[in-house]
């Protein structure tokens, strides 16, 4: 009888609504996140590395280990939040909500910054901006004759300019998604009471997409301080380090342990910047504004503002876009950045190899180990962009539709540390834990697997804040009377759940494909030359000197993105309002 009891039991705990998904979700995300984190864990915890938590925290070396870098890594954090979100912010509401001309135009320019790969950005930033501190060739102004301050061509300033100008179409991707949502009887009905526009704003349209903002901010907060790039081009020049800098230093010069330390301690700050996000929208639980309903479209008029806000938005597009990209174009022809618009060759894109130029490599078109990382890194942005999207769906369902109870609480904290791991230490993570044999399963080092599983891991929280945001503003209502209906999980899902949430699943899939195309920090350490990815092949000609064929290969990155963004704009028109006439 007693085990009956107990089957009977278990067979309740697992019946409740949304348990088994939760419990396979756990289970999925133990594997792809906790279990690399524990394994960084127990080797700062090994009696021979156990010192390491000592020099990071208390040592005459701690300022310059930790103390400094933490200073530097919160302030870009910060600023890239708060700039992104006022930036991303302000242009999601003038496409969505507003008759400001060109609205298409501004919408197709403000998804385009994150496809160029941040340290192209930094490049082009050097290319322009670069003076005589450091010698070697300095940059185009310099070259006009200008004087460039330093502040101005190394250190956090530029530092910041290139982050926030690269990542604020990360928030202005799911705030105009969250914008189209809006249900225009509320904003009508607060007019027709008197309300004034900053009433209507304030009252109405802010609180119903608080959850995309926070959603917004906290990526862009996230991709400020695990960047690695923009602060390794840009600061240590000038020996500005943030954490990820740090971290790499300390792995580049074999003291893994300290790095590993380091990364542990991000982690912990990352816990308690995701618990105080959570608690700005503690005490209102409900934001669905799709409820099946029919809605119209509200544009507000600008009046005279139409003009001087187009402009605006224009002007920002043209400086985070249109400027790198037409010098990235530009130094993959020229000979140098002082000259950057003489002597223009195509040796770079369709030149065989010659000795007497760049030692003999030959251009793209001919250069074997980019037309291999070609193939190979576009495999792996669709495969990670599927897998990430089910696997982002899967958690979000069950984070918002799930009771609050030990495993949904387990779930979006694991799910969410990637965030702010930089990608150095998590593909470190991934080479010690599935870079050699575990039990029957062979080593995954060098293998397409490998390089999927860590980046579906790494990428997962971008997937999961979109889809989050979405079905937050799914009424359940919709979902509980097919319920009733007898209709099951799957098939609530196909019929209610995704294509009410395509415009924001999609919009995860095109932010996940674009992020691992032109990624560095996790796959520098998971590259090698039978598995050779885009991004590392242009970071290392830039580092061994090769800045045009560098600047080639990001080009071809931002051409691959740019192709596939626009495709899937085509594909989502009529589920995509900010971009209609």
């Amino acid at each position: 009888m007693a085990e009956l009891a107990l089957g009977a039991s278990g067979r309740r705990f697992f019946a409740a609504p949304g348990r088994t998904l939760s419990l396979f979700v756990l289970a999925v995300v133990a594997i792809l996140i906790a279990a690399p984190l524990l394994k960084i864990t127990l080797v700062t915890l090994a009696p021979e590395t156990l010192g390491a938590w000592r020099d990071v925290l208390s040592s005459r070396l701690s300022p310059n280990l930790f103390y400094k870098p933490l200073t530097n890594t919160m302030i870009i954090g910060a600023a890239v939040a708060g700039g992104c979100v006022l930036i991303g912010g302000f242009l999601a509401w003038l496409v969505v909500m507003t008759d400001v001309p060109f609205r298409r135009s501004i919408a197709v320019l403000s998804t385009l910054p994150f496809m160029i790969p941040s340290f192209a950005a930094a490049m082009a930033w050097s290319v322009l901006f670069r003076n005589e501190r450091l010698g070697g060739q300095i940059g185009f102004l310099q070259g006009l004759g200008l004087d460039i301050p330093d502040w101005l061509a190394w250190g956090m300033v530029p530092s910041l300019i290139v982050l926030i100008t690269h990542y604020y179409s990360l928030t202005f991707t799911v705030i105009a998604a969250a914008l189209a949502t809006v249900n225009s009887d509320l904003v009508e009905a607060a007019q027709m009471a008197g309300a004034k526009r900053r009433k209507v704003f304030f009252g109405i349209i802010l609180p119903v997409t608080l959850p995309a903002v926070i959603a917004g901010g906290s990526l862009a907060f996230a991709g400020g301080v695990s960047n690695f790039a923009v602060p390794a081009l840009l600061g240590l020049p000038v020996r500005m380090q943030t954490l990820s800098t740090r971290i790499f230093g300390m792995m580049e010069v074999g003291q893994t342990a300290r790095g590993y330390v380091i990364a542990i301690l991000l982690v912990l700050i990352s816990a308690f910047f995701l618990w105080l996000g959570n608690r700005l929208i503690t005490g209102r639980r409900s934001y669905a504004t799709i409820t099946g309903k029919g809605g119209r479209a509200k544009r507000f008029d600008l009046g005279g503002l139409r003009w001087p806000l187009c402009a605006a938005a224009i002007g920002i597009s043209v400086f985070a876009t249109i400027v790198p990209i037409f010098v990235l174009i530009a130094s993959s022809f020229a000979p140098s950045s002082s000259a950057l618009f003489s002597n223009w060759t195509l040796h770079y894109w369709i030149g065989q190899s010659t000795p007497s130029i760049a030692q003999g490599l030959a251009g793209i078109a001919y250069n074997p180990d980019i037309l291999s990382a070609l193939t190979i890194t576009l495999g792996l942005g669709f495969t990670v962009a599927a897998v990430g999207t089910v696997l982002g769906l899967l958690v979000s369902y069950s984070l918002v539709r799930a009771k609050r109870g030990v495993v949904p609480t387990t779930v979006s904290q694991l799910c969410f540390l990637p965030l702010f791991i930089p990608g150095i230490a998590f593909g470190a993570a991934y080479i010690a834990l599935y870079g050699a044999p575990i039990g029957p399963f062979p080593a995954l080092y060098g293998t397409f697997a490998l390089l999927v599983l860590a980046a579906t891991a790494f990428l997962l929280p971008f997937a999961v804040q979109t889809g989050r945001a979405v079905i937050q503003q799914v009424s359940g209502d919709l979902e509980e009377s097919a319920r009733l209906t007898g209709a099951g999980f799957l098939r609530r899902l196909s019929a209610i759940t995704i294509p009410l949430s395509i415009r924001g699943l999609s919009a995860g899939a095109l932010l996940v494909f674009v992020k691992i195309v032109r990624d560095l920090s996790l796959v520098v350490l998971l590259f090698t030359p039978t598995m050779p990815v885009l991004s590392v092949v242009a970071y290392r000609y830039a580092s061994e000197g090769f800045a045009q064929f560098a600047n080639a290969v990001a080009v071809v990155i931002l051409g691959i993105s740019v192709a596939v963004s626009l495709l899937a704009n085509k594909l989502q028109a009529k589920s995509q309002p900010w971009l209609k006439n």
